[in-house]
């Protein structure tokens, strides 16, 4: 070490320090009587404490606190696909911030599994899809720690949040997956795995906290006091909506976009954001919070014996039954364990025989609207029992259909309603007939963005883009033409549409037209299944266009699907390997994994449901 320049050396060369050589020489003693966790702490103490000084000032953050110091740090990884493990990921980072514990958050997709060889304490957030599957941004890490190069972890400790909807049969698969792939590495668990169902907050929320009581434990064992940085707070006075505070919107327009003679009730909804200052991007989700039927919350009532004016008490307050059921619980969408409680209470054998087979429970419930699982049993409830067996409302999340560089202070949606008959009666979905049937232009409608990282454009807008969305599943195509157009992209746009007939079905027709006249839009195929005696889908389109598809992804085109995640995303998935079979040579594992890289690179990206 030269004392005449004050050098280090460092691998790439040398860097100036500013230090003297006795400062040096104390830090260095110091330093090598830290471990590596402890080392990660420090660093991060330090830059902190830089940021709350000016350049050459003594002047500190006033009113520091005193704390132990930490021996570790807390490491939080969310695996999220629409945004929800995110938000609870970063909830448990804010709350862990103000009891000052050292604490990192990542996108699971920017985390190296090697990494947690150096973690002391790590909480891994995770939602999971479709059947089973790890989120798009955690494919990676997922498939790591099942790997012969996953780390061996016996110093690490870790907990597991675990979400996603009871009704389908691989129930936070994901989270468990997480939890057994930990567990096997040797690391122990310092709180047992939640797996919240779709009412997610309340559990997610008491998990969060019996965690940092145990972590404040754990991560204040080390000796002698130190300050404790101050939490850093969001500047600006600009307020931020999410699910917990929406923005309260207003309606413009419910346009009906399918045919007189359609099967279905498509609606092309704009909703007014003037004065929010609400922003979001191409392939973001809207939130809606939805009000349930009053007539459907009489039915229910009715049907197990209340008059709708009992009194019960929902986070405090006291407020009715009736009105409960409109603001507060979900009356729609039933589930497996609404079932199972049902035929305990009334002693059903209809019921009981659901209950005693999963897959034909499951079915039974993904299928049957609450009043009808109520008719199919006799029972009376008081007040409190029915709220008992009712999830809480949650908000519905509809894919932006448009650009706010097209459309400034208005969001866009594509909305269909969700209507069937049964038994002589009309059953409509909660959200959807909120928005196409009881809401009325100008009236409000609370709402809020759910930003989806896993389906963006590409940043380089030369890169050609592959878009298949059937259906409703046009929405989010409809979003990024209108930003490749208004950007002047120079990439190439082919979109693959598919419904029931080209007369009443074929979304936005006009609008497609304009953008393949003005070149906008390279190319557009259509796959109206019912036109024909055989039925023809996006899938049978992507199959005839093989050739020119493999040409597009070997020249590096991004492919994006939109829809239903039961058949339709299965087959396009299915069709993608078939194409790399055929028309790359490749054998079916290799062509799997062809496609699984180009999940993982972000050039095949899905929002399904």
């Amino acid at each position: 070490m030269s004392s005449a320049n004050n050098n280090i050396s460092n691998r790439g060369g040398l860097f100036s320090t500013p230090l003297n050589d006795t400062q040096l020489g104390q830090l260095q003693q110091t330093v090598s009587q830290l471990s590596s966790q402890q080392l990660a702490w420090v660093s991060g103490y330090f830059w902190g404490l830089s940021q709350s000084q000016t350049d050459g000032s003594a002047n500190v953050a006033p009113s520091p606190v005193v704390a132990a110091q930490p021996a570790g740090k807390l490491t939080i990884i969310y695996a999220s696909q629409t945004g929800n493990a995110k938000s609870v990921a970063e909830a448990l980072e804010h709350e862990a911030q103000a009891q000052g514990l050292p604490v990192q958050i990542f996108d699971a997709s920017d985390y190296k599994g090697k990494d947690l060889a150096k973690e002391t304490h790590v909480v891994i957030v995770a939602s999971t899809n479709g059947e089973g599957e790890a989120p798009d941004n955690a494919l990676e890490l997922h498939e790591f720690l099942q790997s012969k190069k996953a780390p061996k972890l016996p110093n690490l400790q870790y907990g597991v949040i675990g979400l996603g909807d009871s009704s389908y049969e691989f129930f936070c698969q994901t989270g468990k997956d997480f939890d057994a792939f930990l567990s096997k590495l040797g690391a122990k668990p310092f709180l047992e795995r939640v797996d919240c169902d779709v009412d997610y907050d309340v559990p997610a929320a008491d998990w969060r906290q019996k965690a940092l009581d145990i972590l404040k434990e754990s991560l204040s064992a080390g000796q002698g006091e130190v300050v404790q940085l101050p939490v850093a707070q969001a500047g600006g006075s600009s307020v931020e909506y999410t699910k917990q505070k929406p923005y309260t919107a207003a309606l413009l327009t419910s346009q009906k976009i399918t045919g007189r003679d359609s099967g279905k009730d498509v609606r092309h909804v704009e909703i007014d954001l003037e004065g929010s200052g609400i922003t979001y991007q191409p392939g973001d989700a809207l939130g809606v919070w939805y009000e349930n039927d009053p007539e459907l919350a009489s039915q229910i009532l009715s049907s197990v014996g209340l008059s709708g004016v009992e009194s019960v008490d929902v986070d405090g307050e006291s407020i009715s039954i009736h009105s409960a059921l409109i603001h507060q619980f979900e009356i729609t969408s039933s589930n497996p364990q609404f079932v199972s409680r049902v035929a305990e209470l009334s002693d059903s054998d209809v019921l009981k025989g659901l209950t005693e087979d999963k897959n034909k429970l499951r079915e039974y419930s993904s299928n049957t609207q609450i009043i009808d699982v109520l008719k199919d049993a006799t029972v009376k409830l008081s007040a409190d029992e029915l709220v008992g067996l009712l999830r809480r409302l949650t908000p519905r999340l509809y894919s932006i259909a448009s650009s706010q560089s097209e459309v400034d202070e208005e969001v866009h949606l594509t909305v269909g309603l969700v209507e069937y008959d049964q038994d002589g009666e009309v059953r409509q979905g909660g959200a959807s007939g909120f928005l196409t049937r009881r809401l009325e232009e100008g009236e409000s409608v609370k709402v809020f963005i759910e930003h989806n990282n896993n389906f963006k454009l590409p940043q380089d807008d030369a890169t050609p883009i592959i878009m298949v969305g059937p259906g409703t599943g046009i929405a989010p195509f409809r979003s990024f033409i209108q930003e490749r157009d208004n950007r002047g992209a120079s990439g190439e746009n082919w979109l693959f549409f598919g419904d029931r007939t080209f007369t009443q079905d074929f979304l936005y027709q006009v609008e497609w037209q304009k953008y393949l006249k003005s070149g906008v839009l390279t190319h557009m195929d259509v796959a109206f299944s019912r036109d024909q005696a055989e039925k023809v889908y996006v899938q049978h389109r992507i199959l005839e266009k093989a050739e020119q598809v493999w040409q597009w992804l070997q020249n590096g085109a991004y492919v994006y699907v939109c829809g239903d995640a039961t058949h339709m995303a299965k087959d396009v998935h299915e069709a993608l390997i078939t194409i790399a079979e055929q028309q790359g040579g490749l054998g079916r594992e290799q062509a799997e994994e062809y496609i699984n890289e180009l999940r993982k690179a972000k050039r095949y990206q899905r929002d399904v449901y």
